[in-house]
């Protein structure tokens, strides 16, 4: 096996500390084909979707992969911008707004890069460009703060695939969760402040995760355990009493139970209940996406409308809002305790280079 490595190596080639932060992913356009071809990478994860593999890819090819892309390419139509779809742009600017922060305190030898799981830019090509800038330490930083086998061990799986492959590893810390961290706490009720002082406050406030199968909560999976405590941190920090927060399970797929209770059937039961007027908020999201657009802020309330609700209010991912890109440049920072900046001293170059000739592998 011919393992992979840098192209053009040198020897005297500066070392950096990387720092690759990842999302789950976006089609490349609006359209049925590219729907395909990213719903075919995504739902094929065995993470994802824990079915036998023969039984699943017969359901997957002959009947979801034949329906559901033309359905999805119509909901991404309805979010998609000039530069592209709301998740890449966000991610693109929560990478740069990093890189500036941490180049900022550290020099230029921390370099940031992003990579989506599924998708373009996919984290191999992410990973050939750190190797390329001469990476020798790298922290990735999935953007989930919840974790779960589905989303974190997923894109853990893919980069330790990835490394099999290449001949020099680096260094290497993987962040599997930051649910509970406090800055990242901070940033969300700050913000959400902000959005009260701005638009008012309304009577409940809904506290909306992505969903996954009731299975895995019972196989051992902490997400729905780190959903219900950061949701507690974060009612704690905004002095709410019990009765006026909720925490639900939004974006569910198949005829299996999910985790509950499910945000669509809560806000529309709500106006029956009392409760005329909402704000819903999406704390396992750090960008807005299709999920947050379009399910919640349009679907979602149109339930609750038509269901006799009176005022439904959406507040925002913390995107790259300015105390959320803190938050994450603090989690980074923590997490690189321990990791010395490398030696990129001109005679300590020059030196590892002419050893190298000496041996005779050139520069």
């Amino acid at each position: 096996m011919q393992f992979k490595g840098a192209v053009n190596f040198r020897h005297d080639q500066p070392g950096k500390i990387g720092i690759l932060i990842t999302n789950l992913g976006t089609p490349d356009a609006p359209t049925p084909s590219a729907l395909r071809r990213y719903l075919g990478e995504f739902l094929a994860d065995p993470r994802v979707v824990e079915v036998p593999r023969p039984i699943w890819w017969l359901i997957l090819n002959g009947i979801i992969l034949r329906i559901r892309p033309r359905r999805s390419a119509e909901a991404y139509r309805k979010v998609w911008q000039e530069d592209g779809s709301p998740l890449l742009i966000h991610t693109v600017n929560q990478c740069e707004a990093i890189r500036k922060e941490l180049q900022a305190r550290h020099g230029k030898d921390i370099v940031v890069a992003y990579a989506m799981r599924y998708g373009n830019p996919g984290i191999a090509s992410a990973l050939d460009d750190l190797q390329k800038q001469g990476v020798r330490k790298l922290l990735v930083l999935p953007l989930y703060p919840q974790y779960s086998a589905s989303t974190s061990a997923s894109t853990f799986d893919a980069i330790a695939a990835d490394f099999t492959q290449r001949r020099w590893l680096p260094d290497f810390r993987f962040v599997s969760h930051y649910h509970d961290y406090p800055p990242y706490i901070e940033a969300m009720a700050s913000h959400i402040e902000a959005h009260w002082q701005a638009h008012g406050r309304n009577q409940k406030l809904v506290f909306s995760y992505h969903g996954v199968p009731l299975k895995y909560l019972k196989r051992g999976d902490p997400y729905h355990c780190e959903c219900h405590k950061t949701s507690r941190l974060l009612a704690e920090r905004l002095g709410l009493a019990d009765g006026a927060w909720i925490t639900t399970f939004q974006s569910r797929f198949g005829r299996e139970e999910w985790l509950q209770p499910y945000t669509d059937a809560t806000l529309k039961a709500m106006p029956d209940e009392g409760v005329e007027s909402v704000d819903v908020f999406c704390p396992g999201f750090s960008s807005d996406c299709l999920e947050t657009i379009e399910e919640i802020n349009e679907e979602n309330r149109e339930y609750f409308m038509a269901a006799g609700g009176k005022a439904f209010s959406y507040i925002t991912a913390l995107n790259s809002e300015p105390g959320h890109i803190q938050a994450l440049v603090s989690l980074v920072e923590d997490n690189l305790q321990g990791w010395q900046m490398p030696d990129n001293q001109p005679e300590t170059l020059a030196l590892t280079a002419e050893r190298a000739r000496a041996l005779g592998s050139g520069v």
